[in-house]
């Protein structure tokens, strides 16, 4: 019989993600954070390419990133609501790791299998804040699959793309719980 580990799996069972909105200062220090990419970095990796790579977003990189969102917005016809939710994302952060999905040559690892390696890394970084205290919420958004502005902002390669951006700080309100998956209406158990 193996040997649970309790609670993680109550953590994993419980977990709840804090909207980005409600995160505040103080935020992890260099160390904290470094602590919690180790963790990230453990994730699954088939053939140990680390098809992922991180840009830690200090709060003035983030007000630069907030500072862009304007212009490339109204540039590709994006409707102004969407583009002020995009400005609030990046302008009232402090602290954000972009999770670069980097993917690797290769003639054994298909490259869905490198995109989801940069998903789990960033499952795995929002579950290492979380547990250790921080308030983490995973985003996206329309500037982060925007070639251009990726590429100007963050000086991403053509062949890399935004996995998300994971949003780090001190909540400030514990979210309601939400709905969950009802397991019997998407399991099916397969016995022969």
């Amino acid at each position: 019989m193996p040997i649970a580990n309790l609670a993680a799996l109550d953590f994993l069972q419980t977990r709840r993600s804090r909207p980005a909105k409600t995160l505040t200062t103080p935020v992890p220090d260099r160390a904290t954070v470094e602590t919690l990419l180790t963790a990230a970095a453990r994730t699954p990796d088939h053939g140990k390419l680390e098809p992922w790579r991180f840009i830690v977003l200090e709060e003035p990189a983030m007000a630069r990133l907030a500072a862009a969102i304007p212009a490339r917005g109204a540039a590709l016809g994006i409707e102004p609501d969407k583009i002020d939710k995009a400005v609030a994302q990046f302008g009232n952060a402090d602290l954000a790791v972009a999770v670069v999905e980097s993917p690797k040559p290769s003639d054994k690892i298909p490259a869905i299998e490198q995109t989801y390696s940069a998903g789990a890394v960033c499952l795995a970084l929002l579950n290492a804040a979380l547990a250790s205290g921080w308030g983490a919420n995973w985003l996206s958004g329309w500037a982060s699959h925007d070639r251009t502005f990726i590429r100007g902002n963050l000086g991403l390669e053509d062949h890399e793309t935004i996995a998300g951006f994971i949003h780090l700080g001190t909540e400030t309100s514990a979210p309601p719980e939400r709905p969950r998956p009802d397991l019997s209406t998407i399991t099916t158990w397969v016995a022969t």
